[in-house]
């Protein structure tokens, strides 16, 4: 077994920055109870963020291993919660951003921050999945836990084409809603359709024009991906008691709207978070996913990439260029 394993490693000093594939040693790693051989992680719009120059200043310190999701196996842990051998899953917990992340063919992290591969699962699986369809899992679990049903009408997903919404779109069809998806690239038509989408509605529909206080009530749940003037127009076209699961902002972070959806048809914003859920619901919801998503539909939303293609697709997926999950497999 070799000494070293390779790493995507981050340096930045004054204005130099640079993001260059580097050996290291296990005691490079940072502190942690747990050490996983990695086997699969994958390439987020955080992570884009990062690797393209540090944008948003997510990194405070370096060197820095970028990476905000893995998967892998048990190397050696000093938690009675994990054994090696053992399968686990990392999402969130800010790690690849405060700690250094999956990008690599080895990680070092807290035992409370894993999660047990889940029944049904393989690690390049659990991947494929990663925060971006843990988040689109989060987003449905609060819909229905504030009245969504299949029956109750349709539900609108925005930026369909991205990772989070194409594993909305998947899982909301296997539990039979009736799901429409918005995206800006309408060569994605089929790959949604595919997907389950039962109608396909052009961004420009909900973002162009100046978004009225109030519209024909049309949906009965929504999971946006998008924020800014496509979230006002949603909420002003929810159905009465209607609620959107907010959990992106690839249209920008401000919301210019008024209240009337609010106080006048009762219309909830959910926020998302997946980066500090708790450990508990993080299980329940890996299980909800093994359980809805369907994987022959995951595996058609999925490509699969070495860890020497991630600079580009780190830059890719900044230009909304990524269709659906990619996987990066570290020892390809």
């Amino acid at each position: 077994m070799s000494d070293t394993f390779k790493a995507l490693v981050l340096e930045q000093s004054d204005d130099d920055f640079s993001a260059e594939f580097q050996d290291l040693r296990a005691d490079d790693l940072p502190d942690g109870d747990v050490t996983v051989a990695v086997e699969y992680s994958t390439v987020n719009y955080k992570d884009g963020l990062v690797i393209n120059g540090n944008l948003g200043r997510l990194v405070r310190e370096f060197p820095h291993v970028p990476g905000i999701d893995f998967a892998g196996t048990v190397e050696s842990s000093e938690s009675d919660a994990y054994a090696p051998g053992d399968k686990v899953v990392l999402t969130g917990w800010r790690v690849g951003e405060v700690h250094w992340g999956g990008l690599a063919q080895k990680a070092r992290v807290k035992s409370d921050w894993l999660v047990p591969l889940p029944e049904g699962l393989t690690t390049s699986q659990a991947m494929a999945v990663g925060t971006a369809g843990f988040t689109s899992m989060l987003c449905v679990d609060a819909l229905e836990a504030h009245g969504l049903v299949p029956d109750g009408g349709e539900v609108l997903v925005t930026g369909g084409a991205g990772g989070v919404g194409s594993v909305a779109i998947a899982i909301l069809a296997n539990l039979g809603y009736t799901v429409v998806a918005s995206t800006g690239r309408r060569s994605e038509d089929d790959y949604l359709r595919d997907l389950g989408a039962s109608e396909i509605l052009d961004r420009a529909e909900l973002s162009e024009a100046e978004p009225k206080p109030l519209e024909r009530e049309r949906w009965a749940g929504c999971v946006d991906t998008v924020a800014g003037k496509t979230l006002a127009t949603v909420l002003a076209q929810m159905k009465y008691g209607g609620s959107v699961a907010a959990c992106g902002l690839a249209g920008g972070n401000t919301l210019e709207t008024t209240v009337l959806p609010f106080l006048l048809r009762g219309v909830n914003v959910l926020g998302i978070d997946s980066v500090m859920q708790p450990a508990e619901n993080r299980a329940r919801i890996w299980q909800r996913i093994a359980d809805s998503l369907p994987l022959d539909k995951l595996d058609a939303m999925t490509r699969t990439a070495p860890l020497s293609d991630v600079p580009d697709l780190a830059a890719a997926i900044l230009k909304g260029q990524v269709r659906g999950r990619t996987v990066i497999d570290v020892n390809g």
